[in-house]
C-alpha cells in the first residue's frame, strides 16, 4: 500500500547557501503574513475571506512592485507554498480542527520554508542533494529514500544546524501476522509496563541534562541583563546570541534522545504484535497538575502513541485505543471484581473476592489489552 513518508537529513550549506535559506525563509514568513492581514481586512470589509487562487494571482504582480521586487530573489515555488500553507490554515480554521491562523514570527526557534518537487528539481546525487535555487547541498546520508519525492522543507534549528526533510510517497510492504497482542500501561516511573510483565524504564532524558541546563541557562539570563545594561538589542548581542545557541543545542540533544527512544520502542511493539491495546489518555487536561506536568512532558506520551498509530497503518497492525474513563488500575484482572478506586501511592494490592496479589501497572496493562480484545470483536 502506498503511504506517505519522511526522511530527515542535516545538511551542510555554504555560507552563500546558508544566506539564501535565511532569506528565502524571510520572504516566505512575508508573504504569509502579508496575505493573512490582507485575508483578514477582506473578511472585515466583506465577511468572506480570500482563497489560495487569488492570493496566488497577486504574487507576480508584487515581484514588480519597487516595494518588493527583492522576493524575486528566492525559490517561488516555496513563496506560494507558503499561501497554501495559510490557506489551509483557514479551511482547518473553519472545520474547527484547529485555532485562527496567527503572523509567523522570525523569533521562532525554528524558521523553515517548503518547497515542490517540480521537473527534477530535487534529487540525490551520492552524498549531496540538489535543491531548488540553493544548488547542490552536502547533506548527511544516513538512509537511501525511496518512491517518489513530494516536497522538501529546509529547517533551521535555534542550535543554528540546517535540516532538510523529503516527504516521499512509497510502497510500504505489510507485515507478516505474529497472531500476538498487547496491552500497554504508560506510566511515569516505568515509561510503559505491558501485559505480558515486562516493564520499559523511564530513561528521564531531560531530568539527567537538568543540572547542566540549569547552569547553561543562569550564563544566557547573565548575558541578557548585560546587553540590556549596555543599551544592546539582543538580536545584535554575539555573546547572548552564542549562548543561547548552546543552551538551544542542549535541548536538542533531549529531544533527539527521546525521539530515538520512541522510534526503536514503537517500532519493535509493531513488529512483534497484530493486535496493540492502549489507553486514551488525555495528556493536555493531565499537564494542568502542576506536580505532574513536568514528568509527564519528559515522557512524551502523545508522540509515542502518535508514532504507534502511523506505524500501524503502514504496517497492517490494529491499534485498539481503550477509553480514558476504563477503570483499568481498579479492576482484578483475574476475576474482573472493583474494589473501588485506589490512590496513586497504592501500588500493589490484593482482590478482596479472588484474593490475587497485583502489581497496579501490570494489572492495569492486562485489562488493557482484555478489554482492547473485547472492543475488537465488536468493531
Amino acid at each position: 500500500m502506498r503511504h506517505h513518508k519522511a526522511y530527515q537529513f542535516r545538511i551542510y550549506p555554504t555560507r552563500d547557501q546558508a544566506t539564501l535559506i535565511a532569506k528565502t525563509i524571510g520572504c516566505a514568513r512575508f508573504v504569509y503574513n502579508h496575505f493573512l492581514n490582507l485575508w483578514n481586512e477582506t473578511y472585515l470589509k466583506t465577511g468572506k475571506g480570500l482563497s489560495y487562487h487569488r492570493c496566488s494571482v497577486m504574487l507576480p504582480s508584487m515581484k514588480k512592485n519597487e516595494d518588493t521586487k527583492w522576493l524575486k530573489e528566492v525559490d517561488s515555488i516555496a513563496l506560494q507554498s507558503s499561501i497554501k500553507n495559510l490557506s489551509d490554515s483557514f479551511t482547518r480554521f473553519f472545520k474547527e480542527q484547529n485555532q485562527k491562523p496567527k503572523f509567523k514570527s522570525k523569533k521562532n526557534p525554528i524558521q523553515s520554508y517548503t518547497t515542490k518537487y517540480v521537473n527534477d528539481n530535487i534529487s540525490i546525487e551520492g552524498n549531496k542533494i540538489k535543491l531548488p535555487k540553493l544548488g547542490v547541498v552536502k547533506f548527511a546520508k544516513s538512509q537511501e529514500p525511496k518512491g517518489r519525492i513530494l516536497n522538501a522543507t529546509i529547517r533551521k534549528n535555534a542550535s543554528g544546524k540546517f535540516f532538510v526533510s523529503l516527504l516521499c510517497e512509497e510502497e510500504i510492504q505489510v507485515l507478516q501476522e505474529t497472531n500476538q497482542a498487547i496491552g500497554i500501561d504508560l506510566g511515569i516511573t516505568d515509561f510503559a509496563i505491558f501485559s505480558d510483565g515486562r516493564k520499559i524504564d523511564n530513561n528521564k532524558f531531560t531530568l539527567k541534562m537538568e543540572k547542566k541546563l540549569k547552569r547553561e541557562q543562569r550564563k544566557l539570563s547573565r548575558r541578557a541583563r548585560l546587553a540590556k545594561e549596555k543599551g544592546i538589542a539582543l538580536f545584535e548581542a554575539k555573546n547572548y546570541q552564542k549562548q543561547k545557541r548552546k543552551v538551544a543545542r542542549l535541548y536538542e540533544k533531549v529531544v533527539n534522545q527521546r525521539t530515538d527512544f520512541l522510534n526503536k520502542l514503537s517500532t519493535e511493539i509493531i513488529k512483534n504484535h497484530d493486535v496493540i491495546c492502549i489507553e486514551d489518555l488525555n495528556t493536555k487536561s493531565m499537564l494542568r497538575n502542576r506536580k505532574l506536568a513536568k514528568s509527564i512532558s519528559d515522557v512524551s506520551w502523545s508522540s509515542f502513541v502518535t508514532k504507534l498509530q502511523y506505524k500501524a497503518d503502514w504496517y497492517g497492525r490494529k491499534l485498539i485505543k481503550i477509553n480514558r474513563w476504563f477503570p483499568s488500575s481498579q479492576l482484578c484482572s483475574t476475576c474482573g471484581h472493583n474494589d473501588g478506586k485506589k490512590s496513586l501511592e497504592v501500588r500493589e494490592w490484593t482482590c478482596s473476592v479472588c484474593h490475587t496479589c497485583h502489581d497496579r501497572d501490570l494489572n492495569a496493562s492486562q485489562n488493557i489489552l482484555q478489554e482492547g480484545l473485547k472492543v475488537q470483536v465488536f468493531t
